[in-house]
């Protein structure tokens, strides 16, 4: 992606003091007038059916006391009653939010001016006391609990007048909390106390271009406790991402407890502590779903099944072969559920049966895998003993169809990855929405063959890539290997990231197939210790190009030199939040507007 070097008066003040919102909206207008917020500002809630009767109106008020103590109709909010969220559960999380990403999560934006740069005085300022939040339109309840693909309104208006008065009109209550999130962007910490926006008056039109919008996280090779993945999960809303994508098994654990089957996450996770209870599983998908963000869970099969083994090894074949275990698998401990037994469809359907039901309160997706596969491994499967295609693509077929038909069954609809579409060939309902990860080439076949697509290169979006190989060589092989990277190599910063367009390379006809992505945090080099600098900020940057799209208003790829001020005044935002995001630019670069653009010509 170049730069882009004439720059505009208007975007050389932009640099030098970000009126930044990430990502960036629609349409986005705004002064330079400055006002303060009052700590206990009230939000008034106009639910109106505008379509019908203007008259007809029910306006609810809420106030913050100076305990931060806050009160709604329907009383406190549940975290763990498996029943799903209501809309007025995400307008009443969102509102708590503001509050404290406002006056608690904030932060003094010095890095963002020149040295000298001097606070507004609150002295005589004019305040915003109320927030006026106005719905457009009769919500039915279940669009806020279960956010199919394409159903959730997301857009809104937001208007802050130069007197204060706050407003934001929205569609849905997602649209709502979007809006809410974008106006805690307007505001910063002044060291003498309260926040105040420079900004005003603002007049913002805003909407997603991707229906998909997602962070994918493997919590199965390394262990993440809950708070983990509760802090990702608010640092993706943040961002307006509207997927968590929870790779929760893999081969080398299976941490999470399946009643029906309590001997799976019992020996099969790493320890019999390292275990997400019905109830930590429960509250993550709660604390997605009030944030409008759907949580959808992956159990990868019929391959990266190993894990399985530890309570049911009569279920898999080609367990843990060594020491050529990368003849039968992609990673070890090789393994596979068996491809033609009854034994492995009873389990199944005891599995999905019992996950699915604690699922459907939250989401209408479940990812049954479908990657890797390695067709080595079934000459040691009892119940096929051949690798060849012409024998497995059969009984892949069928395995397929049974666990499809089963999660239509009960609900949801089904998530592959992109190989049993193209290596394998098989035939999927016209449902199911297909997962590219491999090539832009891949992601094309796909809606070429009429799917709904996710992209994700692994090239750009892999956040995992280009820290070396975690494999260890024999030395008589080292030489072969050295220097050691993998496959992904090298490490994929924010400005390779922010390059890439899902729709490059699709016909016009087919890219509305192409309904999104997902950024891909694999984990077997990140942990607990590293975790937040290895996501944030680089996703945030996944998260602008399915938000807003990867080209601006003339059709180029958005610019580095617009964005980075922006990403970086995100970064400080998601630091105050208490999440451990990597700077992406020394404060010389914020604080000295152009200075740090290479080939930039006034």
């Amino acid at each position: 992606m170049g730069l882009i070097i004439n720059l505009s008066v208007a975007l050389i003040a932009l640099l030098q003091g970000a009126s930044a919102i990430w990502p960036i909206p629609t349409s986005y207008e705004h002064g330079e007038s400055v006002l303060f917020i009052a700590e206990d500002v009230s939000f008034h809630w106009t639910d109106t059916d505008e379509l019908y009767d203007k008259n007809v109106q029910k306006t609810f008020q809420r106030r913050f006391a100076q305990d931060d103590q806050w009160w709604w109709a329907s009383g406190n909010v549940s975290l763990k009653d498996g029943q799903g969220v209501t809309g007025q559960e995400i307008q009443d999380y969102a509102i708590k939010q503001t509050h404290r990403t406002i006056f608690q999560k904030s932060f003094v934006p010095w890095k963002f001016h020149e040295r000298g740069w001097k606070e507004p005085d609150c002295k005589g300022a004019t305040y915003i006391e109320s927030i006026y939040l106005e719905l457009q339109r009769e919500e039915k309840e279940e669009e806020a609990v279960k956010t199919r693909v394409g159903d959730v309104d997301e857009s809104y208006r937001l208007s802050l007048t130069e007197d204060g008065k706050a407003t934001i009109r929205a569609n849905s209550s997602v649209g709502i909390a979007r809006g809410l999130n974008t106006f805690t962007q307007l505001f910063f910490k002044h060291t003498g106390g309260g926040a105040y926006t420079p900004w005003a008056p603002v007049e913002i039109y805003d909407a997603p271009v991707f229906q998909h919008r997602g962070l994918n996280m493997d919590v199965a090779r390394q262990w993440f406790p809950v708070a983990d993945i509760k802090r990702m999960i608010d640092a993706a809303a943040y961002n307006k991402m509207n997927r968590f994508h929870l790779h929760v098994t893999d081969s080398q654990s299976w941490p999470l407890e399946i009643p029906s089957l309590p001997d799976l996450a019992e020996k099969g996770a790493y320890r019999p502590d390292l275990v997400y209870s019905v109830d930590d599983f429960n509250e993550i998908q709660r604390h997605a779903a009030i944030q409008g963000v759907e949580l959808i869970t992956e159990i990868d099969m019929p391959g990266h099944t190993s894990s399985i083994w530890f309570s049911r090894p009569e279920l898999i074949a080609a367990y843990n072969i060594q020491p050529d275990w990368n003849t039968y698998a992609a990673e070890p401990p090789s393994g596979t559920l068996k491809l033609n037994s009854s034994e492995v469809d009873d389990f199944l359907e005891t599995l999905l049966d019992d996950l699915i039901l604690r699922i459907s309160p939250y989401s209408t997706h479940f990812h049954t895998g479908g990657d890797e596969v390695n067709r080595n491994a079934y000459e040691l499967d009892d119940t096929v003993r051949s690798k060849e295609y012409s024998v497995l693509q059969p009984l892949m077929q069928k395995f397929i169809h049974r666990n499809h038909d089963q999660v239509r069954r009960l609900g949801l609809t089904p998530i592959v990855w992109e190989e049993m579409l193209l290596e394998w060939n098989l035939t999927l309902g016209k449902d199911v929405i297909v997962q590219s990860w491999r090539s832009d080439e891949a992601l094309a076949q796909i809606v070429a063959r009429g799917h709904k697509a996710l992209a994700g290169n692994y090239k750009y979006w892999y956040l995992d890539c280009g820290k070396g190989q975690w494999l260890d060589f024999d030395p008589s092989v080292a030489a072969d290997h050295w220097p050691y990277n993998d496959y992904c190599a090298p490490f994929h910063n924010w400005r390779l990231i922010y390059s890439y367009d899902p729709l490059a390379g699709i016909p016009s006809s087919h890219q509305h197939l192409v309904i999104g992505g997902e950024a891909h945090m694999w984990s077997e080099q990140t942990d607990p210790v590293n975790l937040d600098r290895m996501v944030w900020p680089r996703a945030a940057a996944v998260a602008e190009i399915l938000w807003s799209g990867a080209k601006d208003k003339e059709g180029r790829n958005r610019s580095q030199i617009e964005a980075s001020p922006r990403l970086s005044e995100m970064r400080e935002r998601l630091v105050a939040m208490g999440v451990g995001a990597e700077p992406i630019q020394m404060p010389y670069c914020l604080m000295e507007g152009t200075q740090c653009q290479l080939g930039y010509k006034p």
